[in-house]
């Protein structure tokens, strides 16, 4: 079976999780929490799995592979299933376009780690950290809006009427864009596709408040 090691607030591990759902892949749910002792993803234990000491981390077979990205393109070339990726090129890059938009822009400047390091070693207040996640959370949103509202035939999810890895991967970001109370009347696009998505079992199972290990 695999396993997906994994915290449930983790919006990475989110994305994963949708995608294993979608592929209808069974799997166990190891917990990694972020917080408890100082964070158990540093334990060397952990780290000899993942030396990069975060999640999500799949093993498979005894193989361990790091990078939500990484991961579901791997879930979607090896197992049957609804195809998450377009079997056309462009539309292929499409969306991991919009996939790389959230996974190295939005997300990675705003995850917990980088939080911390705000708050902890540069001393900066609870105001200013809140004032520059919602900054590049909007940013980021503001040019996925237009992009999915320009460039697409509308549908219900991002790129029409199938669904792709970057529902998945927008249903999460905006998750945590609610988390932190970041205004979203500016992207009824998102919004839209978030609410038609998490009426779907594969997105309201891999919410987070619905993980075995939420707090």
């Amino acid at each position: 079976m695999l396993k997906l090691y994994s915290y449930w607030r983790s919006t990475a591990a989110y994305r994963v999780r949708i995608a294993l759902n979608l592929k209808r892949l069974s799997y166990q749910t190891i917990p990694v929490h972020l917080i408890k002792d100082g964070g158990e993803q540093h334990k060397p234990e952990y780290l000899e799995k993942n030396p990069q000491g975060l999640v999500p981390l799949l093993e498979d077979n005894g193989n361990y592979l790091s990078q939500s990205i990484a991961i579901c393109e791997y879930l979607d070339e090896t197992h049957e299933g609804p195809k998450l990726l377009p079997s056309e090129p462009f539309l292929r890059a499409q969306v991991r376009s919009v996939c790389q938009a959230i996974a190295c822009d939005i997300h990675p400047i705003n995850n917990l780690r980088i939080l911390k390091y705000l708050k902890g070693e540069l001393g900066v207040s609870d105001e200013a950290k809140a004032s520059w996640y919602h900054h590049w959370i909007q940013q980021g949103f503001k040019a996925l809006e237009l992009q999915l509202t320009r460039d697409q035939e509308q549908g219900p999810f991002a790129f029409g009427t199938e669904i792709t890895l970057a529902d998945a991967f927008i249903v999460a970001q905006m998750y945590n864009a609610r988390r932190f109370k970041v205004d979203l009347s500016a992207y009824p696009r998102l919004v839209a596709i978030e609410q038609h998505c998490l009426t779907l079992d594969a997105f309201k199972d891999a919410q987070p408040e619905s993980q075995p290990d939420a707090a």
